[in-house]
């Protein structure tokens, strides 16, 4: 048999939808790795990005795409490489892996079991190919797959029957909080189905409410992890199967959450050319969080935090704001807000006499938000900074927000991450250096908008509600199911019922990344009425 070719996989940013960015990305690659290896491997689509969404419908997509492929054969004549890219065959659309070599696009495979992701939805767009999963290169065999097809048992079949030397899997695999233990085990499960080794490259980069992690990898046919690359950052990684490096352990979960959250901003404000971030920094945990990634995303001088205090609002609050302004080195402001809100209710009593007052009514508590958000996205349209809201996951379950209040802005970082994960982040960023007193971690959390108000007047403790929100939000369990994992009974009622009931609200929220395996967008499709 002939030796194994010198194989590197370029872990590189895929910028969805930039073709010209993620070209040069492709072209540096392939010139650092000129004479160092006999074969270049991309992630899946990796000239495109993954998520055009409707943007494969128009044929102006593919011939960007046809336009550029004179450009891909002349960079083979360096070093021959595979990279993923969308074909048109006989009037089908494919998602693809072509291989140039020579100055030619020599072979191309087409995915055979396009996806049904709900963020990607390539069966929406894509064919499924036909052609067996694996090419010749200087006289070896080698198989391919793209994505996830590579744990298809029928795909699995048809890869034993080709008796490859290893298998080579570009994707384009999406990050959510402690994934990777059951990613990397799923892989390990199919290098041994396949018998032989399995090389796995993923792209980094953000999108929308996307994030794509990295972490290619190397796994031997016992499925042994011999190599790992770093997470949400490109990297050169150069195979070596026959005398591997020990692989170090992976950082906790929420290490790898906080900088895909990072990532996740730095890369949504650099595609919608916003200048910079801002947002309303009240003296609590979920602002804080917020102010504390958007620093590390973007820098400190690309961010601005305003104070909007009412009556209502504690001193220890004011100051804790300015304490963390103080320590990220932000700009920092303080507007009140009970000029706008009093005008508001004076011209509102009039009216409201109309209606009977409910026994909890939250119209004065709604009007400090909504003056709140009203002057941040002013404040916005005059920077031309993008608003963060600071809703957290288990807040927008329930609808403990205020729709056109504190909901106002453009980029939720917060929104599929629970609050007691919350509480883990903001820990966790503290190790790192001082970046949220810790008096703001200690506090029990309030809204502030009426006097001693705390969530717990209106809401579980924390790790019930969220674990509600995980049972029926994340895995679907049922009302009988969650009363017979043992929940509080009159909690869980109370809260399944506003998790039906908000559902309006979150349909006008903010994007936010996905952070779990079902959170609140595409692949969580619920009907605002006519509930069950």
């Amino acid at each position: 048999m002939p030796a194994l070719p010198r194989i590197t996989l370029a872990q590189i940013h895929v910028r969805s939808g930039d073709l010209h960015a993620n070209l040069e990305s492709i072209r540096q690659a392939v010139t650092a790795s000129q004479a160092q290896c006999d074969l270049l491997v991309f992630p899946a689509l990796a000239l495109t990005g993954q998520m055009l969404q409707d943007r494969w419908l128009y044929h102006s997509t593919l011939a960007a795409v046809d336009a550029l492929l004179p450009e891909l054969c002349a960079l083979s004549q360096q070093t021959p490489f595979l990279v993923g890219l969308p074909r048109e065959d006989n009037g089908q659309l494919y998602q693809s892996l072509c291989l140039f070599h020579h100055g030619q696009l020599v072979w191309q495979y087409h995915k055979q079991l396009p996806d049904n992701d709900p963020l990607t939805e390539e069966n929406r767009y894509f064919a499924a190919g036909q052609q067996t999963p694996a090419f010749e290169l200087d006289g070896l065999r080698l198989g391919v797959a793209l994505g996830d097809e590579i744990h298809s048992p029928h795909l699995q079949q048809q890869l034993s029957a080709a008796r490859p030397a290893l298998v080579i899997n570009p994707s384009a695999d999406s990050y959510w909080h402690d994934c990777l233990p059951q990613r990397l085990q799923q892989l390990a499960d199919t290098a041994r189905a396949l018998g032989c080794p399995l090389l796995r490259v993923n792209p980094v980069g953000g999108q929308d409410e996307r994030v794509q992690d990295g972490h290619s990898c190397v796994l031997d046919a016992k499925g042994q992890l011999l190599q790992r690359a770093q997470g949400f950052v490109p990297e050169r990684l150069d195979v070596a199967l026959t005398s591997p490096k020990p692989v170090a352990a992976l950082p906790s979960a929420e290490a790898l959450t906080w900088q895909a959250l990072v990532l996740a901003l730095r890369d949504y404000v650099a595609a919608c050319h916003f200048k910079g971030a801002l947002l309303g920094l009240s003296g609590g945990i979920d602002s804080a969080l917020v102010l504390a990634l958007a620093v590390d995303a973007l820098g400190a001088d690309q961010v601005t935090a305003v104070m909007l205090p009412y009556h209502y609002t504690a001193q220890i609050s004011q100051d804790d704001a300015a304490e963390q302004a103080r320590i990220l080195g932000v700009a920092y402001h303080v507007a009140p807000v009970a000029p706008l809100v009093e005008p508001f209710v004076a011209q509102l009593q009039p009216l409201l006499q109309h209606w009977p007052a409910p026994t909890q009514d939250t119209t004065e508590q709604n009007l400090q938000a909504r003056s709140r958000g009203m002057l941040l996205m002013a404040l916005s349209n005059r920077s031309g900074a993008l608003l963060l809201t600071t809703s957290n996951k288990s807040e927008m379950a329930v609808g403990y927000c205020t729709l056109y209040g504190d909901m106002c802005g453009g980029f939720a970082l917060l929104k599929d991450i629970p609050k007691t994960l919350v509480y883990r982040l903001a820990a966790y960023r503290n190790t790192l250096g001082a970046a949220i007193p810790e008096r703001v971690i200690t506090r029990p959390p309030s809204a502030e908008l009426a006097p001693g108000q705390e969530d717990s007047d209106s809401l579980p403790p924390y790790p019930l509600l969220d674990e509600i929100v995980r049972r029926y939000v994340d895995e679907t369990q049922s009302l009988d199911e969650l009363l017979a994992a043992g929940l509080d009974a009159d909690w869980t009622r109370r809260m399944l019922r506003l998790i039906d009931l908000n559902e309006f609200k979150r349909r006008q929220a903010a994007p936010g990344p996905k952070m779990s395996q079902r959170g609140f967008g595409r692949e969580r499709r619920m009907p605002m009425s006519g509930r069950l």
